[in-house]
């Protein structure tokens, strides 16, 4: 196995700094000694004092610089380009959700497609040494065959959501083909931990639990064909994207698409139940959820599985942290955020 490690004295541009996967590889650069330049537009699509926790966690350290705006602003994207000449540049800003996308398109084509495609003319006039975005899952659409490879068919997206991250792909690989960018896109399969995203479903789930409130479960009640998530701990996520940083796709069109999943696909009530026994752990009482069923919502799809094989191939890694594990340690993190508040 041939690839490069990962080198600390590069200059990471990192957008979507204060949100989920953003903050955890921010604070591992710094961490292994890198500088690293943040942007990021704090919205409200979540609850932005979770966003501010992350960022007091980055900010005091001197190799970080925080830019508050948005990758929508051509201007503001190309004159940071301009000003710290990242080596390497890490687009995680997007609007994320699939339901959300049906209420609000207009926000998805503005972050998700005119962003990125800020970040790739920068890229162009700016060149970098490696460019690497977030794809999704959710390119899959309804896909029947599991689990997923990077070689299957993607073109029948079942969201507006899955469309723009298809759209980024097709996007980065002209702009590789184009202008010899290398860039590299993940698919992430289903990321959760601590300081994660409250609208996933666990962290609304346990939300729920503490307002004496019950917990929407959209799967029409059927246990035997329940909804099926390849879940991925933050951890594993991160490390899966510093391995591959230093190592930018080669060969005529320089574009790679890799899938980061846990291999290990869970019935979601599985998950549900392991969520329970971890508050149970952390607050030391039992907790059960109270659970109502309802119809699979437009967007959803029925099971995400990811193949891994790509990833380890090229950085020799895979994620591997069990739901019992990363579950307890978001629990642990919850119950303890939310006291002090």
């Amino acid at each position: 196995m041939n690839y490069k490690t990962f080198d600390p004295s590069k200059t990471y541009l990192i957008t979507g700094a204060a949100g989920f996967i953003g903050f955890y590889l921010s604070k591992k650069l710094i961490g292994q000694g890198c500088r690293v330049i943040g942007v990021d537009n704090i919205n409200d699509y979540y609850d932005v004092n979770l966003k501010y926790t992350r960022l007091n966690q980055l900010e005091p350290h001197e190799k970080f610089t925080f830019i508050k705006g948005d990758i929508s602003n051509k201007e503001l994207i190309m004159g940071t380009f301009e000003k710290y000449k990242p080596n390497v540049v890490v687009n995680m800003a997007a609007q994320a959700g699939v339901r959300y996308s049906i209420e609000n398109p207009d926000v998805y084509i503005q972050s998700n497609i005119i962003g990125f495609y800020n970040i790739l003319e920068a890229c162009r006039y700016y060149p970098v040494e490696h460019c690497v975005y977030a794809s999704s899952s959710s390119v899959y659409g309804a896909n029947k065959k599991v689990p997923f490879e990077e070689s299957d068919f993607v073109d029948n997206p079942v969201s507006l959501y899955a469309s723009t991250k298809k759209s980024n792909e097709l996007m980065a690989h002209t702009y590789s083909h184009l202008y010899k960018i290398p860039a590299t896109g993940l698919r992430f399969f289903t990321v959760y931990g601590p300081m994660g995203r409250p609208d996933m479903a666990y962290f609304g789930f346990t939300d729920k639990y503490f307002a004496g409130e019950p917990i929407k479960i959209f799967n029409n009640g059927d246990f035997e064909n329940d909804l099926y998530r390849d879940f991925t701990y933050i951890d594993d996520i991160i490390e899966g994207i510093v391995r591959l940083l230093s190592n930018p796709p080669e060969g005529e069109v320089q574009h790679s698409v890799y899938n980061i999943g846990n291999n290990s696909p869970e019935k979601l009530m599985v998950f549900i139940e392991t969520l329970e026994k971890a508050l149970s752990n952390a607050l030391g009482k039992e907790v059960l959820f109270e659970k109502t069923f309802e119809p699979i919502k437009p967007g959803d799809v029925p099971a995400t599985f990811a193949s891994t094989d790509l990833l380890q191939k090229a950085v020799g890694f895979k994620p591997e942290t069990s739901i019992e594990k990363g579950l307890q340690k978001f629990a642990d993190w919850y119950v303890d955020y939310y006291e002090q508040r």
